[in-house]
């Protein structure tokens, strides 16, 4: 029969002899009604999701004042929860240096720059034979493929400007376009067969190929120069950071010494490769990496905000 451990000779130590994580000058603050949002940003815990808020923000800042890049890889999901003029006002007030989507991003910013509608139900169209069959954003994308290749230019150039040209009825939210005729890069990253367009007969994969490799080169080489700036992963989970691991890799096999950057995802669970790049792969590089879970909805304007009032960005130096 086994006996309970005797407990008699425990060594105690003073609470003084201790170090702690979490001291009471970090707790909340309460706040009166009718707070300013920068009061509210500084009566934050000093703890956890909210300190690494607070830091990132910080980096953030520092990178555009040193006309540092500040490189945005967004999903789909982001576009579909109405995030697009948060981006749009980010890219306009020269926070944001460079963006990256999927195909998925990019189709969904067409549908809903030209239509002003996008996100269909996906099991109700499967059943009836009808999901991803939209003629008129597929046919409009497609063809700005096929204009793309034609062109050597790449996916993100290429079908913002079409939505310049083609006076998009939404065109102020479409990320694509605002980023077109600002001048900032933005490029789109394809995997074939993931996206409605694909499924269509006027899909042409050489084209859609040769442009979307396209903008990886451009992608590579706005990742060459990335240190002391900083990358957020909003909402990929897959795509982009496998994108930006090879990205990294060329860049370095090249002989551009990418360190010392900070790396963000903002994620609704924790995913192993969107952990791994940006995440990881900062902190490998001499960096700093922060994983912070929650819905885009709230945490992007949330992100936002803080760098737009509460830390003065608003007027910093373009990158590249």
């Amino acid at each position: 029969m086994q006996k309970p451990l005797p407990i008699n000779g425990v060594k105690l130590i003073s609470i003084h002899e201790r170090k702690s994580k979490v001291n009471v000058t970090q707790f909340a603050k309460p706040l009166a009604t009718g707070a300013s949002f920068s009061q509210f940003f500084d009566s934050l815990p000093n703890i956890l999701a909210a300190s690494w808020l607070r830091e990132l923000v910080d980096a953030i800042c520092s990178a555009r004042s040193s006309g540092k890049h500040v490189l945005v890889m967004y999903g789909a999901h982001v576009v579909k929860c109405g995030l697009s003029p948060i981006l749009v006002q980010l890219m306009n007030e020269g926070i944001v240096t460079a963006l990256a989507t999927n195909g998925a991003g990019a189709y969904h910013d067409v549908e809903l720059a030209m239509f002003g509608v996008t996100s269909e139900h996906v099991s109700d169209g499967i059943l009836s034979g009808t999901f991803g069959m939209a003629a008129e954003p597929v046919g409009f994308i497609n063809r700005a493929a096929l204009i793309a290749a034609k062109r050597n230019k790449g996916l993100g150039e290429t079908i913002g400007a079409e939505l310049v040209k083609a006076k998009a009825k939404h065109i102020d939210s479409s990320i694509l376009a605002q980023a077109h005729k600002l001048g900032i890069p933005l490029t789109v990253h394809v995997a074939i067969g993931t996206d409605v367009n694909h499924m269509h007969p006027d899909f042409d994969a050489a084209s859609w190929g040769k442009a979307t490799y396209t903008d990886f080169r451009i992608f590579c080489g706005i990742v060459s120069e990335l240190s002391g700036g900083v990358v957020l992963n909003f909402g990929s989970a897959v795509i982009l950071p496998l994108v930006f691991e090879k990205a990294l890799a060329l860049a370095r096999n090249l002989g551009h010494d990418v360190k010392g950057f900070v790396g963000a995802t903002f994620d609704f669970i924790r995913h192993y490769r969107s952990e791994r790049n940006p995440v990881g792969r900062a902190e490998e590089l001499g960096g700093k990496g922060f994983y912070i879970i929650g819905h885009h909805e709230l945490l992007i304007p949330f992100l936002a905000q803080a760098l737009l009032e509460r830390l003065n960005c608003n007027r910093p130096t373009r990158a590249g």
